[in-house]
């Protein structure tokens, strides 16, 4: 983003949205807010363009149609030699790296701090029909034959419209919005039938040279399931897009939905497919359309020649300025809909030999609503508007998702089902997708589905012993805080609920975790618990299942209309050793 506070204050000084005290005002009066309604992407922001070819970035949508909150976390943690570094900065750590000013719009869309104050400040982020306006602005600026839209995906899972239509609404959406290519992850827990029903009603290329068949029984084994890049031709130039679906798909989703399909990073292949397009098809720039997370990509610069650029997704990561590597140029748009990421390029000789970039924050109460955006999205929400928009109680403080340890609406799931199911340990998966409500905000039954709505929402209520729970702990540990980016697999830790730790996180494999409680006592590593699970695979490994098995957005949203007032603590159950405080710098200093 090069938004910083002068430029801000300057336009709104232009534009008269200043008090007295040259503080924003930008809802004062029916005047002001005519201003805002009528003012344009231009207004705002100001781009130096290179070259003649644009590509317009998206990633991790999360099928989030309408505007929506989004606190980035308070705690971002890895191993030791990754911390403090793109990817794993938060707060001030975040504001210090890219030189970002309190009380800016910049702090807002990039940071936790000063969340609430700001939120009211500058409202809601992203949806459909203001990213069309970012998009069609472009679009007229550059020259529509000059443009295209690549997103790297998680975009057709995470809202109870997605989940009720079966993905149709998203694709609709994208459709709307003209995404020309994509690459997939949560997409594929809709199974393959459906995946090949939605690309069907795609117009645009879904690519992955990292999915392959395994079946030893299929007639395609061993073979590509999607065309592995495409080529397109902008503002004179050739460009190669590869795509890189999710990894570790079969890993951190059911395999029931691939069945037959083979996930892997596969940067061997990938440097083929690099040389085929430079060498063979004399494209002028190699791009990577990704889903591997950006620290991921970081390690896959390394490892593969020839590629200029690397459109990023997976880590939900805001981050202002590209990472370089090997020459390979690495960017990343945030999430659910909050940017889009513009990237220009110039071209001569075959290469790349200049580019500029930047993150677009699409502030919705600035950038005025496209009206066919607000009409496709009235027209999906009509049919389920009466259940979506049930108000089921008030949250007295933030409800938020992202973090590597512990969220308020995590928190909030994790009491619910324990309520409902009166085991002695909850367990809830660390997805990053999610919304979040503001204190004295209405919960609505939407909201509720905004953190839930997953294709397999089963609780799940087993046996398990206390040794195994305590390994599984420092397995998962393992997987979070690796300190090779290419052995984590994505996610944050499980949330607990019931139970309490510390942590070192610099600690050998295995002995990371201490003080671990269950009820307030010490864990019994020789006792039996009680556990529910929702999300993952955790039931395969107990005994003694309960026949009930309810989906976890009704769980929830039963607990929340009883409760009415919903109070969860901002204080988490788990204790880091090591670190001072949930945002620290490179050498963990806080």
């Amino acid at each position: 983003m090069d938004i910083n506070r002068r430029d801000f204050l300057q336009i709104a000084a232009a534009l008269g949205l200043l008090g007295a005290a040259g503080g924003t005002n930008l809802f004062a009066g029916e005047a002001g807010k005519e201003r805002i309604k009528n003012m344009t992407f231009s207004d705002i922001v100001s781009f130096e363009p290179k070259g003649k070819a644009t590509l317009l970035h998206i990633c991790d949508m999360h099928a989030h149609l309408k505007p929506l909150y989004w606190r980035e976390p308070s705690t971002l943690i890895s191993a030791d030699n990754l911390v403090g570094t793109p990817g794993f900065i938060c707060g001030e750590s975040f504001e210090k790296y890219y030189g970002i000013e309190p009380g800016t719009l910049d702090q807002y869309f990039d940071t936790h701090s000063n969340f609430e104050a700001l939120a009211k400040k500058f409202g809601k982020m992203g949806g459909i029909a203001h990213m069309k306006t970012v998009i069609d602005h472009v679009r007229k600026e550059r020259g529509n034959e000059n443009v295209l839209l690549l997103d790297s995906g998680d975009t057709w899972q995470g809202t109870a419209v997605a989940l009720k239509t079966g993905g149709e609404a998203i694709v609709d959406a994208q459709n709307y919005l003209g995404v020309d290519v994509m690459v997939g992850h949560w997409e594929f827990t809709y199974g393959k039938e459906r995946v090949a029903e939605l690309i069907e009603m795609l117009k645009a290329d879904f690519i992955s040279q990292n999915v392959i068949d395994n079946d030893p029984f299929s007639e395609n084994f061993e073979e590509l399931i999607f065309p592995p890049y495409t080529i397109k031709e902008i503002g004179g130039a050739k460009i190669g897009i590869i795509g890189q679906s999710f990894p570790f798909t079969s890993t951190a989703n059911p395999k029931r939905f691939t069945e037959g399909w083979s996930f892997a990073l596969r940067h061997e292949t990938l440097q083929e497919y690099v040389n085929e397009l430079k060498n063979e098809k004399k494209v002028d720039a190699v791009v990577v359309l990704s889903h591997d997370g950006f620290s991921v990509d970081q390690e896959l610069a390394k490892k593969v020649n020839g590629v200029d650029f690397i459109l990023s997704g997976h880590t939900h990561d805001p981050s202002p300025e590209p990472i370089i590597i090997n020459d390979t140029v690495i960017l990343i748009a945030g999430s659910h809909g909050k940017y889009v990421g513009r990237l220009d390029i110039e071209v001569k000789d075959k290469k790349v030999v200049d580019y500029n970039f930047k993150l677009i924050p699409v502030a919705s109460n600035i950038i005025p609503a496209d009206k066919a955006g607000e009409a496709l999205v009235e027209k999906w929400y009509k049919p389920y508007e009466a259940e979506l928009n049930e108000v089921l109680g008030t949250t007295k403080g933030l409800l938020y998702k992202r973090d590597t340890f512990y969220s308020t609406f995590d928190a909030l799931i994790g009491q619910a089902i324990q309520e409902k199911m009166k085991s002695d340990i909850v367990f809830t998966p660390g997805y990053r997708w999610g919304t979040t409500l503001i204190p004295g905000d209405k919960i609505l039954k939407d909201n509720v589905y905004e953190m839930t709505a997953i294709t397999y929402p089963e609780v799940y209520t087993f046996d398990l012993k206390g040794s195994v729970i305590a390994k599984l702990m420092e397995d998962i540990a393992d997987n979070v805080f690796n300190a090779n980016p290419l052995l984590q697999q994505g996610g944050d830790m499980s949330r607990l609920t019931g139970a309490s730790y510390s942590i070192k996180i610099s600690e050998k494999s295995g002995k990371r975790i201490s003080d671990f409680m269950i009820g307030g006592k010490p864990i019994d590593l020789n006792k039996t618990y009680r556990v529910s699970s929702w999300g993952g695979n955790l039931q395969n490994a107990g005994e003694n299942l309960a026949k009930e098995t309810p989906a976890v957005y009704d769980v929830v949203s039963d607990y929340i209309r009883k409760q009415k007032v919903i109070d969860i603590s901002m204080e988490s159950n788990v204790k880091v050793l090591d670190y001072a405080c949930g945002c620290p710098q490179k050498g963990a200093k806080c």
